[in-house]
Parts: structure tokens; C-alpha cells; sequence
């Protein structure tokens, strides 16, 4: 029996990293289900990080299957082929041998894409034996026959049929188009499951699983959550060590994968819309991106810790997000927690983190209300400290993953 005094499940969850954002979810979903009793294990593909310092140590409990020589294979074979989830099937006999020993209640998947994972051989043994999955969308790629988003290109193929994708260099890439042979397998592979609920983080997400060949299975959604402990507003010496001064306004923003869908470059039009009054800066650029921005943008590669990020959300007046397609975005959910308001672009799940309490909502690429909310934001201070910290008491991410063990246990 667990605490709760119910039984005890086997829980097995399967994602393509044990670390970045996707990974510490399923980590911590797993410790959190473990802690009410449940006997949980956790399992992804051995991988190369290209941040070495950011994987997490994984705990017991967690095994990986495969190998790179395999894995490599898939990722040349299946680019160039566009059939993501083909190959690797000596690493994915693995898993599910492993799978056959743990006999899991309840499998739940995260990220499956990104040529280390067999998806039919992982799919046929769900369904020969039954198990009853929970399955959390981070993007739109289950449902379509390549794209992990399809807004800024403006397709709706997804819902019908895809066919001649018009982003085949998007991650995950292909060479050659098979987007029709890819929706078509991925139709037939992800269909048909007894018993599996569908969690997206945000009701943008959703509605978009509603509207696919996913719609006959129920969809819960479930936020992602931020660890209100690290997260909360730090002081520290950013503004001297910048030599930014006090009567000066500080527009932050914090990405990852800095490009055309997070906006990179809307700052250089900004910059030359607002005076010197306003001070840009970014977190988590490049040297590419550096060739791209005037001088007068503070650009920021990498922090040292969350500690350190959290003093920089704590400094601005105002956090900008002019992302162009996001699921739920975890930025705009810290820069809150830290004190600071948001101004986003209304896309996707990022609104749904705002209310009119903490931040402001503009349409898409419309510099001129950009600018002007910008303005009013730092001006005028509509979005008291307080009350942003009151709106992050709902992003306890504790609070979030206990959803996840409550869904497990609703059977």
C-alpha cells in the first residue's frame, strides 16, 4: 500500500534526455510519484549533451539502453531519410526487455523524437500487452508527420494529411520529405492504445491534440511548474557591474535557443524605437547572435547557476518574451516568481501564464503596441512585485508534479 493507503504502481517513464528541461520533469515527476510509494522507473537513450555541465545525476532507478554507434546511425539514416524513430532497434529491444522484467501499470512517455528510439517496436509492445500510458505532448511533433511547430509557417497540413513540409531543415531535419509516409506511421503507431491520456502543459497544446488524430483520447492539462525556492526575487549588484543606472529601465529577456521563433529579432527594432533610457539585455545568446544585435544590447551567453539567473530576473523592471511559437514557456513563469512582470506576444501557451495581475499580452509582431506597452509597463507600474509573487504561487512546481501522481492513481 502507499501512503495515500492505495496500491502500490509500477511506473516506468520514458524520455529522450535524463537532463535539460524535459528530463528534470520526468526526474522529478518520477521522485515525487516515488515519495507516495509508488515504485517508478526512469529510462532514455545514452546521448552526447551538448552542455556536458548541465545533465543531472541521475538517481537510482533510471537506466539507460542503446549505444552511440546505433544511435548515430539513426540520426544519419533517419535525417536523411526524414523517418525519425526507425531505426535503433537493438537499443530499443533493450528497453523493452527491461520493460518485460518491470511489468509497468503504467507506462508515461515525454519526448520520443530524436532518432535514438524504435517508435514501432516500442508502440506494438504497449499494445500486445495493454498497458495503460500517460503520454505529455512538450510540442506539437506527435501529431504531425515532421514539425514540432507549424504556426510561423503557417500550416495546417496536421490536420488532414501531411504532405510536402514547408520546414524540412526544422529539428528534427530530414533531406528527403517524408512527412506523408511519416503522418501516415505515425497515425497508425500512436492510434489504437486501450487506455492513454494525453497531457499537454498548456490549453493552447490541447486544443491543437483535439483537433488531430489524437482527438480520441482525453486530454488533461497539466502546467509545467518552476522551483519557487531558487526562483524569487534576489538582490544582487547586476545594475553596477553593467553600469546600468537606477533611473534606467532594464527589458530582459532569457532564451536558449535564440532564433526567429523566439524573436531575436525583435531587439534590434526595439532598440532603435526606445531611447537610451531603456536598457536591452539577453541571457543565453551566442556569438551568432551577437553579430546580430547593435552594441548598446547586453548580451549575456550563459549563466553560472539558477541563482545567478534568478538575480538577473530580479533586476529588470520588465521581462519581454516575444516568442512566436511556445508550448508553456518556463521563462516567463520565473521571471514572475522573481518579482518581475511579463510582456509576450499572444502565441501559443505563453499568455496562458499571465493575468491581469502580472503582465500584458500584445498581437504578434506588432512593434507599435510592443513599444508603446513597454513604455506604459515601466512608466506608469501597473504590475506591483507583490503581485506578481502572489500569481507564482500557482507555478509551485511540487504542486504540479502531484497532479501527475493523482493522475496515475485516478485508475
Amino acid at each position: 500500500m502507499n501512503q495515500k493507503g492505495g496500491v502500490i504502481l509500477r511506473i516506468a517513464q520514458i524520455n529522450m534526455f535524463p537532463y535539460g528541461s524535459t528530463g528534470k520533469i520526468m526526474l522529478q515527476i518520477a521522485q515525487t510519484a516515488r515519495n507516495t510509494g509508488h515504485d517508478v522507473r526512469t529510462f532514455s537513450p545514452v546521448v552526447f549533451s551538448r552542455f556536458p555541465q548541465e545533465k543531472v545525476p541521475t538517481p537510482d532507478g533510471h537506466m539507460e539502453f542503446g549505444n552511440y554507434w546505433e544511435n548515430g546511425v539513426h540520426y544519419y539514416c533517419g535525417s536523411l531519410l526524414g523517418m525519425d524513430g526507425c531505426f535503433s532497434q537493438i537499443g530499443t529491444r533493450k528497453l523493452i526487455k527491461a520493460l518485460e522484467q518491470f511489468q509497468p501499470d503504467i507506462i508515461h512517455l515525454h519526448n520520443v523524437h530524436g532518432y535514438r528510439m524504435n517508435l514501432p517496436m516500442l508502440f506494438a509492445y504497449i499494445k500486445k500487452h495493454n498497458v495503460r500510458v500517460v503520454w505529455t505532448l512538450h510540442d506539437c511533433w506527435t501529431f504531425t508527420g515532421h514539425c514540432p511547430y507549424f504556426v510561423l509557417a503557417k500550416c495546417d497540413k496536421w490536420k488532414t494529411g501531411c504532405h510536402h513540409c514547408p520546414q524540412p531543415r526544422v529539428y528534427p531535419k530530414m533531406y528527403f520529405d517524408a512527412s506523408k509516409t511519416m503522418y501516415e506511421m505515425k497515425r497508425k503507431w500512436f492510434c489504437g492504445i486501450s487506455d492513454m491520456t494525453i497531457v499537454t502543459p498548456s490549453q493552447w497544446l490541447a486544443d491543437l491534440a483535439q483537433q488531430s488524430f489524437l482527438q480520441g483520447y482525453p486530454v488533461k492539462v497539466i502546467n509545467n511548474g518552476i522551483d519557487l525556492s531558487i526562483f524569487r526575487p534576489t538582490p544582487s549588484d547586476f545594475r553596477e557591474r553593467y553600469g546600468i543606472g537606477q533611473d534606467e529601465y532594464i527589458l530582459l529577456s532569457v532564451a536558449f535557443d535564440w532564433g526567429m521563433r523566439k524573436g531575436v529579432d525583435i531587439f534590434p527594432e526595439l532598440a532603435k524605437r526606445l531611447n537610451n533610457r531603456y536598457r536591452i539585455v539577453l541571457v543565453g545568446t551566442d556569438e551568432r547572435i551577437d553579430k546580430m544585435l547593435p552594441k548598446n544590447v547586453i548580451s549575456i551567453h550563459r549563466t553560472q547557476n539558477q541563482q545567478e539567473l534568478a538575480q538577473i530576473y530580479t533586476a529588470a523592471d520588465l521581462f519581454v518574451n516575444p516568442t512566436r511559437e511556445e508550448n508553456y514557456p518556463t521563462v516567463n513563469m520565473e521571471a514572475i516568481a522573481c518579482g518581475t512582470p511579463v510582456l509576450t506576444f499572444r502565441t501559443g501557451g505563453s499568455p496562458e501564464i499571465l493575468d491581469e495581475t502580472c503582465g500584458s499580452v500584445v498581437d504578434c509582431d506588432d512593434m507599435d503596441a510592443l513599444t508603446r506597452e513597454i513604455q506604459r509597463i515601466c512608466i506608469e507600474r501597473p504590475y506591483s512585485e507583490a503581485a506578481c509573487l502572489k500569481r507564482a504561487e500557482a507555478f509551485d512546481k511540487k504542486m504540479k508534479f502531484e497532479e501527475y501522481v493523482a493522475l496515475y492513481e485516478k485508475a
